[in-house]
């Protein structure tokens, strides 16, 4: 049988760079208990097999939303439908997959901290084993998008605690069913906001600091202040940050070459692209390429 570790239609996801995970979550008092540092969403995933013999130093949380699909975890058989999720604690062997027939469709997420392996652990104590039950709720998913959304739109530190502060509440939604609450999801106005959104809408451009602080009629030197007091970065690095997550996509998702990516990301020099690549991800792009995620 056919087996595929990603390459689904529509299938989303996120690898946050080592040197953030490191530098910035290991790091950041408010979320150094409990980050992410995988995410995705995979669609009719069919053929979808992983397996690890030796399990990897993250925890995964697999919550499958239609289909059906399979776990091995710690020699333990599980079988997955609508509903359903699987935790599979860091460390442990593990393998999982879609049904052959009725290919499942799965929102997961690995995630680390010092906090992680008391929540996987209140998780196994309510579940009694790996695998648990919870209704499809809208709630759930919208928060599972926010976090999503929230790193996709980059590295800052607003975004990282955001995103990271909402996975508790996200894992505890499984753990706490009956205590599950609607979250308030509100989204920002303000210039730097808006600023990221020109950048995501402009990645295939070469644009200059004096262009994207033009675009939400600041001066260069304002707009780089509030721009760096808000997310920790320079305007003009964070939209590298966007362009290299972007970068990730094309690496995994199609067989486009280097130089084809660079230019779709508005950067002329391919080797320039790589070593951009390489500072912030920890690799080269064909390394990255050759990875495989969940």
């Amino acid at each position: 049988m056919l087996k595929k570790k990603e390459g689904f239609a529509g299938q989303r996801s996120i690898v946050l760079p080592r040197k953030i995970l490191t530098g910035v979550c290991h790091k950041q008092p408010l979320i150094e208990r409990l980050y992410v540092t995988d995410i995705g969403y995979y669609p009719k995933a069919q053929y979808h097999y992983r397996q690890r013999a030796h399990g990897i130093d993250q925890h995964i949380l697999i919550y499958c939303a239609e289909g059906r699909g399979n776990a091995v975890v710690s020699k333990k058989k599980y079988e997955l439908e609508p509903g359903s999720f699987i935790i599979i604690p860091a460390g442990e062997q593990h393998s999982y997959s879609a049904n052959e027939k009725d290919y499942w469709t799965i929102y997961w997420v690995h995630f680390k901290g010092s906090d992680a392996q008391r929540l996987v652990s209140s998780l196994l104590e309510k579940t009694h084993h790996h695998q648990g039950s919870a209704a499809f709720e809208p709630r759930r998913i919208s928060l599972f998008e926010d976090i999503y959304a929230c790193l996709e739109r980059g590295y800052g530190n607003d975004n990282l605690c955001y995103a990271n502060v909402c996975l508790h509440h996200y894992i505890a939604s499984f753990i706490y069913q009956d205590k599950f609450n609607l979250t308030d999801n509100r989204q920002g106005g303000d210039a730097v906001e808006q600023s990221i959104n020109f950048m995501r809408q402009n990645l295939g451009r070469a644009l200059s600091l004096e262009e994207l602080a033009g675009a939400v009629n600041f001066s260069a030197s304002h707009y780089s202040v509030i721009f760096r007091k808000k997310t920790g970065f320079s305007p003009i690095e964070y939209f590298n940050h966007l362009k290299v997550q972007k970068a990730c996509q094309y690496l995994l998702y199609t067989e486009l070459r280097i130089k084809e990516i660079a230019d779709k990301l508005g950067i002329e020099d391919p080797f320039y692209f790589s070593r951009m690549f390489n500072k912030l991800m920890g690799m080269s792009p064909n390394q990255y390429r050759g990875r495989k995620h969940l």
